[in-house]
C-alpha cells in the first residue's frame, strides 16, 4: 500500500464559485490586512490547497485534531508555509463563544475571517493508512477515534454498551434498519470473547444480517461503522455546536460553506442556516413577530449543490457529497430574499 495516499477534494470547482467571491476584494485595501481563510475540517489539506494557489494573498488557518494528519497536510503545504497555520483543535471548540485557550490565536491580528469551510468527510488517510479500524475491509484494532486523547473508542462502545443502547446507536446515527438484529448478534458473541478489531466486528454483522442485505449494494457494515465513528467522535453534536459560532465570528459579507456526505449531517445544516436566514425565534403560532431578531445570512445554494458526473467518476466516494453556502448580512441588513 502507498503511503502517499492523498484525500481527494471534494467538489474543488463548486467551493471555490461559491466562497471566492468573499476572498477576492477582501483586504485590498489594507496591504497588512489579507483575506482569510478558515478551513474548519483541515483533513490532508486539500482545499486549503485549491484556495492558497487560487488567491496568492490568502492566509489560512487549518483546523484539525487529529495530530497526525495535520502533519500530513503541513508537509503537503509547505510551498505556502508563511501562510498557511494549522491548528491542532477541534472545531467547536475553535469557534465557541467564550473561547478560552491562551494558547490560540484564533484568527490572526484580531482579524474576523473572510470565508470558513466545513468538509465533514473522512479523510482517505483514516481509512487507508490511520490502522484505527474506520474500514470494515481491514483486520485492525477497532478505535476509530481521531483525537488520540477521546476517553471512549469504538471497542469499548461494542463490548460495554448494553444491547438496547448499542441498538440505538446504530440505528439513530447509522439509520441502520437491522439495527437490533446487528446489537444482539454483537452481545451474544463478546459473552464469549471482546470483539477487538474491525475484522472481527465486520464478520459479526454480515452474519446477523439477511442475506439479500449482506449481498446488496453496499456492503452490511457501512452503516454501523459509520454509527459508532459518529458516536466515539461526536460528530453530530459539534456539527449543532459550531455553526451559528462560526457565522457569528465572520466579517460581514463573508461566506461559509459546509460539505456533508449523509442525511443526518446535511438535515442539521440545512435547519440551521435556514434558521440563521430567517433571524426570528418567535413560535410559529405567533400573531407577529415580538423577538427582535434579523435574519444573520443570505443562503446562496436553496438546494444541496451536488458534484458533477465527471466529478463522481474520477472520485465514486464523491458521489454522496452535498455543499451548501451562506453569506454574512451587514447588521442593518433588510431581509433575507431566499428560502
Amino acid at each position: 500500500m502507498k503511503s502517499d495516499v492523498l484525500h481527494y477534494s471534494v467538489l474543488p470547482r463548486e467551493v471555490l464559485e461559491y466562497l471566492g467571491p468573499a476572498l477576492e476584494n477582501a483586504g485590498n485595501d489594507q496591504k497588512d490586512n489579507p483575506p482569510l481563510l478558515i478551513d474548519g475540517t483541515l483533513g490532508e489539506g486539500g482545499h486549503s490547497e485549491i484556495f492558497l494557489k487560487e488567491f496568492p494573498r490568502l492566509h489560512v488557518i487549518g483546523l484539525d485534531r487529529d495530530r497526525e494528519i495535520i502533519n500530513r497536510a503541513e508537509k503537503r503545504l509547505e510551498p505556502y508555509s508563511s501562510r498557511f497555520t494549522a491548528v491542532n483543535v477541534w472545531f467547536d471548540d475553535f469557534f465557541s463563544d467564550p473561547f478560552t485557550d491562551p494558547d490560540i490565536d484564533r484568527f490572526g491580528a484580531a482579524k474576523s475571517p473572510d470565508a470558513i469551510l466545513f468538509d465533514f468527510g473522512i479523510s482517505t488517510y483514516h481509512y487507508e493508512l490511520s490502522g484505527r479500524g474506520f474500514s470494515f475491509s481491514k483486520d485492525e484494532p477497532l478505535d476509530m477515534r481521531l483525537d488520540h486523547d477521546c476517553s471512549i473508542n469504538a471497542e469499548y462502545i461494542v463490548n460495554t454498551y448494553d444491547q438496547d443502547r448499542l441498538a440505538d446507536v446504530i440505528y439513530q446515527y447509522g439509520e441502520e434498519r437491522y439495527s437490533r438484529r446487528i446489537a444482539a448478534a454483537i452481545a451474544k458473541r463478546r459473552k464469549m470473547k471482546a470483539v477487538s478489531t474491525s475484522a472481527d466486528l465486520a464478520d459479526i454483522i454480515k452474519g446477523s444480517v439477511p442475506r439479500s442485505y449482506r449481498y446488496g449494494r453496499i456492503h452490511p457494515a457501512t452503516r454501523t461503522f459509520q454509527a459508532l465513528r459518529i458516536e466515539v467522535n461526536g460528530e453530530l453534536d459539534r456539527i449543532d455546536r459550531v455553526l451559528e459560532n462560526a457565522v457569528n465570528s465572520l466579517s460581514p459579507g463573508g461566506r461559509i460553506g459546509i460539505i456533508s456526505f449523509h442525511s443526518l449531517e446535511d438535515r442539521r445544516v440545512k435547519q440551521m442556516l435556514r434558521k440563521l436566514a430567517v433571524g426570528c425565534v418567535c413560535p410559529p403560532d405567533a400573531p407577529r413577530c415580538v423577538c427582535g431578531g434579523s435574519p444573520l445570512v443570505k443562503l446562496l445554494t436553496k438546494k444541496p449543490v451536488r458534484p458533477a458526473e465527471d466529478e463522481v467518476l474520477e472520485n465514486p466516494a464523491s458521489r454522496s457529497a452535498r455543499f451548501r453556502c451562506a453569506e454574512k448580512l451587514p447588521a442593518d441588513n433588510g431581509g433575507n430574499d431566499e428560502e
